[in-house]
Order: C-alpha cells, then structure tokens, then sequence
C-alpha cells in the first residue's frame, strides 16, 4: 500500500512533536513523515517518544519557516517525492498590553506566524497543482476568530492567517486541494511558557498606567485558571488533525474546543461587535463597571 506523504514544521514540541509521532508510530505504516524543526538538537524528543529510534515512516528535517533558504533545502529534500499533507504549525505568540510591544517582536511574530506559513505553502503549492491533489492543514487558534484581551497583536496574526487561507482555498478548490485551519483554545503545550510577555512587575510595565497594569495582572491570572481548570492535552488536539488527513473533504475549519463558542456565536448574532466586547470584558475581567476597572 502506498503510503501517505505528510511534512509539518514546528514538530520540536506541542501538537507538531505529538501529530509526528502519532503519524510515525502508525500501526499500519500509512504514513511517511517529514518532522521538521528551526533547531534538529530538539529532535531527540521526538525520537523519544518513538523509543529513542528513528523509524523508516520518519524523517527529522531542519526547516526554519522565517529562512527562504532553509525552506528551499527542505523542499528539494522532498522533492521527487509526492508530498500528500502540509502541515503548517510553527509558530510563536506575543502577550501583554499592546504599549510593551516592541517593533521587533512584533516583526518576529508576523514573520513567524503569518509570512511563515506563506512562505512554507509557496514552497510546496506548486507541486500540489501540477498533480490536483494534496492537503494544507494550518494550525490556527481561537484567536484567530475573535479577539482576545493582552493579545492584540498575536491575534492580528491568526487574523491574517484566516484571511489568508479562506482566501486561498477558494482558487484551490478547481485544483482538488483542501484547505482546512484548526482552531485551537488553550493546550498543555510549551507555547505559553515559550511566549513573550512582561514581567507585570517588570520594568516594561513601570511607564504604563496604574489601570491597564491591574487588568493585565488580572488576565494573568484569568489564564493561569483557564489553563489549570480548561486546557486540553495535546492527545485531545491531534484526532482533530487526524479527521482533516483522512476526510475525503475536510471542512475549511475545525474547532479544537468549544470553550469559547457561545462568545463566538455572539459576534455572528450582533454583528456591530459591542456585545461581544462587553461580553469578553466580563468573561475575563467580572462585571462590566461605570467607572472602569481598577487595579
């Protein structure tokens, strides 16, 4: 039986490592797997969790999406090849109020989330359409469909990411590849220890206002409860992934969670946006108050 070809990127931890390993540890060998990585030394964790060997259903490629270069080697490491699956899951997250910001993080992230994806589909389109066939899944976030306090900017990322890929499966669909973005909520990953934030006591905080400083302490400690009481493993996340693989036609996008969906329905019945706003507000922060909040 042929095998089907997959490549994902970001596979040194979190759902890229576990869908990798999950694809390579197939009991059927249906699969062969292009794991790739910005750092290789972070594959032995991948190796790990196969036994400490590399089977022949796996191949570990360094591939770092922000580096034309490094994306040019790894294609023609698979060309010849006939790449099945594209899964683009690397990416990177930015918290905080949006004063701390600096322009090179928020470079970095852009680079990372949205031009690292486009970069990483360029490099492996072509192939797809010469033959009509294959599949993009590109992991997305709730994030990605409304907003989220103290992340602006990673969610004007996961914005574009959506824009871009609605977009684009609309020209794929004569070429019979799918486009499918997984949505995301909160996993017990690394991400958000590996995320960018201030320090609410540090010294980036010290030049802002005493009100914003006490709603960014009080998001903090939102999340630490989202995550203790709501975060799903990244064994829940993967069937997800798994479903958009081996669907005959995946859907544009799928939810992860539904953590946050009655909040998502409410930006599609009141479409202005206000009581989604305040609806969030209260989710996160408690009741809305006339005099706003204080720290």
């Amino acid at each position: 039986m042929e095998r089907t070809t997959v490549l994902i990127t970001g596979c040194s931890s979190g759902i890229g490592l576990g869908l990798a390993a999950c694809l390579a540890a197939d009991a059927a060998r249906r699969f062969k797997v292009y794991a790739t990585m910005r750092d290789l030394a972070k594959g032995e964790r991948l190796l790990e969790r196969l036994g400490g060997c590399c089977p022949d259903t796996l191949e570990v490629l360094q591939l770092d999406v922000t580096d034309p270069c490094s994306l040019a080697a790894a294609a023609q490491r698979v060309q010849g090849q006939r790449l099945d699956v594209l899964v683009c899951n690397a990416g990177v997250g930015l918290m905080g109020p949006l004063e701390t910001c600096s322009d090179q993080a928020m470079k970095t992230l852009f680079d990372v989330n949205l031009f690292g994806a486009v970069r990483t589909i360029q490099a492996f389109l072509p192939a797809m359409k010469s033959r009509r066939a294959g599949r993009i899944i590109v992991s997305s976030s709730i994030g990605g469909l409304q907003g989220l306090p103290f992340n602006a900017v990673y969610c004007a990322s996961k914005f574009a990411v959506e824009g871009l890929c609605e977009s684009l499966a609309i020209v794929l669909r004569p070429f019979n590849i799918h486009l499918t973005l997984v949505e995301c909520g909160p996993v017990h990953t690394s991400f958000l220890a590996n995320l960018q934030r201030p320090d609410p006591e540090g010294s980036e905080m010290r030049g802002l206002d005493a009100e914003t400083q006490g709603l960014y302490r009080r998001y903090l400690g939102h999340c630490q409860s989202i995550f203790r009481d709501a975060a799903q493993e990244v064994e829940e996340v993967l069937p997800v992934f798994l479903e958009a693989i081996g669907s005959p036609c995946p859907p544009l996008r799928c939810a992860s969670t539904q953590l946050l969906a009655p909040l998502w329905r409410l930006r599609l019945s009141s479409p202005d946006g206000s009581e989604y706003v305040r609806a969030m507000h209260d989710f996160v922060f408690g009741s809305s108050e006339t005099g706003g909040d204080q720290p």
